[in-house]
């Protein structure tokens, strides 16, 4: 990461400063995005992010260093209650240049109105956040590697845990259009990273993982979600081409269940699993029937097997005219040759 050092100003000077960043703390546009089925409604840019001649994506620096621009989500979420878990996904890329490069981050309420261009991806003084960097400026004062990896970051610019993308064959800073998924699953606490060329399906294996309980970290606290990019010289661009971002509410019953990432029921950014007793009767019902219409068409096949084997007795009617008792004579004749004897 690049850090910017602070220098002593006259106090004039600093009021100067100080009323300059509360009228860029606030957003440039709330609506600009409202009518891009590419982005989440309501979501408010500040800093040097901006959408020129009309165009469907957002810039988030200038020409001129130093240069900060932020993608803010208006409405905030908390942790607390139901089990949360999010996803989202977003399409991006950063032009070659001397840059920090790009990072999801979740903030608390007030950062917006904290937001300046010190420091790296403007968090400078901040002491709670999550980030997720996609790193392109290598820092040795935060334990930077190279200047191609994706970190996530969590209090601190020094990264607890990085995937190195030169390992990969992937380069963050060629200008070319990438995608990334992240994921956060609350009933295992993992937080997932995936990461693809543009036109590439979602990866079946994520490229960084790190268990969390974000519940723990953020308590009863609202967060924000945000697109932050910074650059030091002004020599280098960043984009955003499209962003989503689901959070879905698992019912304490089926906290056990895998969460569907994908899984997005209100057409919102706020998406609820909704399981509710009528989907469950409805359920039992048409099981139900299928169980009875399965056994009906099987009493009725046997029905006919049977038939085809069976023999029934005729039955015959019997008059007592057919029956008659006779009195029969016997006469028993001896033979002659034995009275001669």
């Amino acid at each position: 990461m690049a850090t910017f050092s602070n220098h002593s100003y006259p106090f004039s000077f600093n009021l100067q400063i100080l009323i300059f960043l509360f009228f860029t703390a606030k957003p440039i546009s709330s609506f600009a995005l409202q009518n891009n089925p590419n982005f989440d409604p309501y979501i408010s840019l500040f800093g040097d992010a901006r959408v020129e001649n009309g165009s469907s994506n957002v810039i988030l620096t200038r020409s001129h260093a130093p240069s900060s621009g932020l993608l803010l989500l208006d409405k905030p979420f908390k942790f607390v209650g139901e089990p949360v878990s999010f996803s989202t996904e977003f399409t991006f890329s950063l032009s070659p240049g001397n840059a920090d490069g790009l990072a999801l981050v979740f903030v608390p309420n007030g950062f917006q109105a904290r937001f300046t261009s010190q420091g790296s991806f403007g968090l400078f003084g901040e002491n709670m956040y999550l980030g997720i960097e996609f790193d392109t400026q290598k820092d040795d004062k935060v334990g930077d590697f190279n200047a191609n990896h994706i970190g996530i970051d969590i209090n601190s610019l020094e990264s607890i845990k990085v995937s190195n993308l030169s390992s990969s064959s992937m380069v963050l800073n060629n200008g070319e259009p990438l995608k990334s998924w992240v994921d956060y699953d609350s009933s295992s606490k993992l937080l997932q990273v995936r990461l693809s060329t543009f036109d590439s399906k979602r990866p079946f294996s994520p490229i960084l993982t790190y268990s969390i309980d974000l519940l723990e970290m953020w308590g009863t606290k609202d967060v924000f979600v945000g697109i932050i990019s910074t650059s030091i010289n002004g020599s280098s661009f960043s984009n955003v081409y499209s962003w989503r971002f689901r959070v879905r509410h698992v019912l304490n019953s089926m906290h056990s269940l895998p969460a569907n990432p994908h899984k997005d029921s209100d057409g919102f950014r706020t998406g609820k699993n909704k399981f509710c007793a009528f989907t469950f009767l409805a359920g039992l019902i048409f099981g139900t029937g299928c169980g009875a219409l399965f056994a009906f068409v099987v009493l009725f096949m046997w029905a006919i097997l049977v038939s085809r084997h069976s023999v029934f007795p005729v039955e015959c009617q019997v008059s007592p005219e057919d029956f008659r008792y006779e009195m029969v004579d016997v006469v028993v004749e001896k033979d002659n040759q034995f009275d001669k004897n």
